[in-house]
C-alpha cells in the first residue's frame, strides 16, 4: 500500500510540474483540439461538395435543393463555429450551432444505431459541455465580489456532466478478448474511467487517457500511410480527427479541473 501512494504521489507531482509549464497555452490547445474534428468536416464539404450533395439526395430521396441545403449548413455551421470557438467570440451560439451539427449528422448519417458512432457523438457532447463550464467560469471572474452560487453549481454539473461523458469514448476502444494483455488494458482502462466519473485524482487521471489515446489514436488512425483512392482513408481520417478532439476535452478537463461534484473538491473541504 505504502508503495502504490508512493507511485500516485510521484505521477502526481509530475502532472504538478506538467500543468504549471503549459498553464497559459494548455486551454488554447485543448479547444483546438476540440473543434478539429469540425474543422475537418466543414472543410470536407468544401472539397467533396458533388459527393456530399449526391449522397444525401440519394440516400433520402430529398431532392437537389435539400441536399445543397444540407451541405451548406453543414459546412457554415461547421466552419464558423469553430472560429467563434477560438476567437472567444458568442462561444455559447457556437457550441449550440457544432451540437446541431452532431445531432443532425447522427440522423442524416444513420449512425444512430451504430453504438461506435453513437458513443464517440455522446463524447463530443461532452467536450462541448466543458467548453460551456469553461465560459461560465470566465464569466465569474468577471463579477469578483459578486455572489455567484448558482453560476457556481451550474458550472460544476456542467463540468461533471462533460467529464463523465468524454469517457464514452474509451469503451468504443475496449475489446472483450480473454487475453492477457486485453484482460490488463480493460482494468486499467476501467479504473482511470472510474477515476474520471468521480473526480478523483481527476487531472493526473486525465492526463493519462490522453497519453493512451493520443498513442492509440497514431497507431490506429494513421490515414496518412492509406492512399489516397482507397475508401478506409476517409474512414480513418474521420476516426482520426474526431478522437482529437476528444483528446482536447480530456485535455480541457486537465486545465479546468474536476469542479465542485467531484471527489477531489469534496476533500478539500476536510
Amino acid at each position: 500500500m505504502a508503495a502504490y501512494q508512493q507511485v500516485v504521489s510521484r505521477a502526481d507531482d509530475v502532472a504538478d510540474t506538467v500543468l504549471r509549464r503549459s498553464k497559459h497555452y494548455l486551454p488554447h490547445v485543448a479547444r483546438l483540439f476540440l473543434i478539429a474534428t469540425f474543422l475537418e468536416d466543414g472543410l470536407r464539404m468544401w472539397f467533396q461538395w458533388d459527393e456530399q450533395r449526391e449522397y444525401f439526395d440519394s440516400t433520402w430521396s430529398c431532392g437537389s435543393v435539400l441536399a445543397t441545403l444540407f451541405v451548406l449548413a453543414n459546412m457554415f455551421c461547421q466552419i464558423v463555429g469553430c472560429f467563434m470557438v477560438l476567437l472567444r467570440k458568442q462561444v455559447r451560439v457556437a457550441v449550440g450551432m457544432l451540437f446541431t451539427i452532431i445531432v443532425m449528422q447522427s440522423i442524416a448519417y444513420t449512425v444512430l444505431w451504430d453504438a461506435k458512432f453513437f458513443l464517440r457523438n455522446i463524447a463530443l457532447c461532452g467536450g462541448l459541455l466543458l467548453l460551456l463550464a469553461e465560459i461560465s467560469g470566465e464569466v465569474k471572474t468577471m463579477f469578483a465580489g459578486v455572489p455567484t452560487g448558482d453560476t457556481n453549481k451550474k458550472q460544476s454539473y456542467m463540468q461533471l456532466v462533460g467529464r463523465v461523458l468524454v469517457v464514452f469514448m474509451f469503451m468504443t476502444l475496449f475489446s472483450f478478448e480473454f487475453s492477457p494483455l486485453r484482460l490488463v488494458e480493460l482494468a486499467v482502462g476501467t479504473v482511470l474511467m472510474l477515476a474520471m466519473v468521480i473526480g478523483f485524482k481527476t487531472k493526473l487521471a486525465a492526463l493519462v487517457l490522453v497519453a493512451w489515446l493520443t498513442t492509440l489514436n497514431f497507431v490506429l488512425n494513421s490515414f496518412w500511410m492509406v492512399p489516397y483512392n482507397r475508401i478506409m482513408r476517409d474512414f480513418l481520417k474521420y476516426d482520426f480527427f474526431q478522437t482529437l478532439s476528444v483528446i482536447g476535452g480530456l485535455l480541457l478537463v486537465v486545465a479546468l479541473g474536476p469542479g465542485g461534484v467531484s471527489y477531489d473538491a469534496h476533500k478539500k473541504k476536510f
